[in-house]
């Protein structure tokens, strides 16, 4: 339900509107005069706000000066009996939505609610969909026929309807993502938000105001009040990834949101009701996390209401034809070259393979595959080499060089060490930036400066 902030020293016509916007399904609060709205902005976010210009005290100039430093996304009415072109102007330079002169007809003021509330929306979605993308880009579509994945794929179809919580297990880089974002788009909360965050990616400092929002001034840098990802996925779904990362202090505040249904920000005194599904993953065995007291055991049945075990790649490898062609096709795509032929040989050395990291380590390989292949099939050669990348050897102090008299590429032998470094940090943080730059013990702008030394794209903040 969307809420809306009222704002006029005229008792009358607040209540008028007051009625007329709960009759049309919204929640309304009322401001006696500019101060008390202030004050109600510190605490509470609201999606639209309607002002009196003139008002004691604050006028409607300075409630909407407030409401932008606060919350920048909150469309701003503003309503007078005292127009003129002046403060038209100065109203839309500060950040209005429109400007209504007193009297105004009722259904002119639903309609450009309606307008300003829909244009809100947009621009969440917006936002949430350039999330959605930058996210989607490190994973593969979903691909597969063995029984393990169809069984998968059964369950994901009978529970998709439930408003029971999800927990998705599987070893790193099997698709928990992919199967999170499966039940979300079949489900009858598809048309609402779909937010997705990696709890190890968040530090714990960080993860609180991320997942449920702050208040202006709760902490060094809260410079405006912020809604959290609990708030704006209201109505759909949360995927909490890696909830097996989290700190005690948050598995607590988590197990109350799932509990009641609300949450307050950091830094504020009123409870937000939502109605959000919660879909978790974990690489981690929760269970023993729980008989060890790193995981709280009331939170882990919350969460497995519904379990869902993906299987790695290894004990479906008559998915790998499937995933090796989907890749080829997709990369080559990208690229704009050619699709690569993979010769009967090739694709018996990846049928054999570990896969450790599952599906993610094969979408890797073909991409390495369509970027350095050549006219002619791609060998089991050409793959095992992919597979085993040789790396220089790393000189230990004390231990001699096998120099010749030709010499050795001391400055290329450093780079390719540092290179094939940054690489596996990437790699192994899931190309999360941060994390990795902590694996290598280097602040954001060290990493940043030898990711782009090294040409190296891709991955997320």
């Amino acid at each position: 339900m969307e809420k809306i902030l009222v704002v006029d020293d005229e008792q009358s016509l607040r209540e008028v509107l007051s009625i007329m916007l709960k009759r049309a399904g919204y929640a309304v609060t009322g401001a006696t005069d500019g101060e008390e709205a202030v004050e109600l902005l510190q605490k509470e976010i609201f999606d639209l706000v309607i002002t009196d210009l003139r008002m004691p005290k604050v006028d409607g100039m300075e409630v909407l000066k407030a409401v932008k430093s606060a919350s920048p996304e909150t469309v701003v009415l503003i309503i007078t009996a005292f127009a003129s072109a002046d403060s038209a102007v100065e109203a839309m330079k500060q950040g209005a939505y429109d400007y209504l002169t007193k009297p105004f007809q009722v259904d002119e003021v639903q309609l450009i609610i309606r307008n300003a509330l829909e244009k809100r929306r947009l621009t969440t979605e917006n936002m949430l969909l350039k999330r959605e993308m930058a996210s989607q880009s490190s994973f593969a579509q979903w691909v597969g026929q063995s029984e393990a994945m169809q069984k998968v794929f059964e369950v994901v179809r009978k529970v998709a309807d439930s408003k029971s919580n999800v927990l998705i297990c599987g070893e790193s880089g099997t698709g928990k993502e992919l199967v999170a974002r499966a039940i979300h788009y079949n489900s009858a909360r598809s048309t609402s938000p779909f937010v997705a965050v990696n709890c190890s990616a968040v530090p714990e400092t960080l993860l609180e105001s991320e997942l449920f929002g702050h208040m202006k001034g709760s902490f060094t840098g809260a410079i405006a009040n912020k809604a959290g990802l609990f708030e704006i996925a209201n109505g759909g779904t949360i995927f909490l990834d890696e909830i097996g990362d989290t700190t005690p202090t948050i598995q607590v505040k988590l197990l109350r949101v799932i509990q009641e249904r609300e949450f307050r920000r950091v830094g504020g005194s009123q409870d937000i009701k939502v109605d959000v599904r919660v879909v978790a993953a974990t690489n981690k065995d929760l269970e023993k996390a729980v008989a060890d007291g790193s995981f709280r055991e009331d939170l882990y049945y919350r969460l497995d209401v519904i379990p869902i075990r993906l299987p790695p790649l290894r004990m479906r490898t008559g998915d790998i034809p499937l995933l090796v062609h989907h890749f080829l096709e997709r990369f080559a795509k990208e690229s704009g070259k050619p699709k690569p032929v993979l010769s009967s040989d090739a694709m018996h050395v990846l049928l054999g393979h570990e896969w450790r990291g599952n599906v993610r380590e094969l979408e890797n390989l073909i991409e390495r595959v369509v970027a350095f292949s050549v006219d002619g099939p791609v060998t089991d050669a050409d793959v095992r080499g992919w597979l085993h990348r040789p790396t220089a050897p790393i000189p230990v102090q004390g231990m001699p060089l096998d120099l010749t008299d030709e010499g050795v590429d001391l400055e290329g032998l450093i780079n390719g060490i540092e290179k094939d470094l940054l690489l596996k940090a990437l790699e192994r943080s899931k190309w999360v930036k941060k994390k990795a730059a902590r694996m290598l013990r280097l602040n954001t702008r060290s990493f940043r400066y030898r990711l782009e030394k090294y040409a190296i794209k891709g991955g997320r903040d």
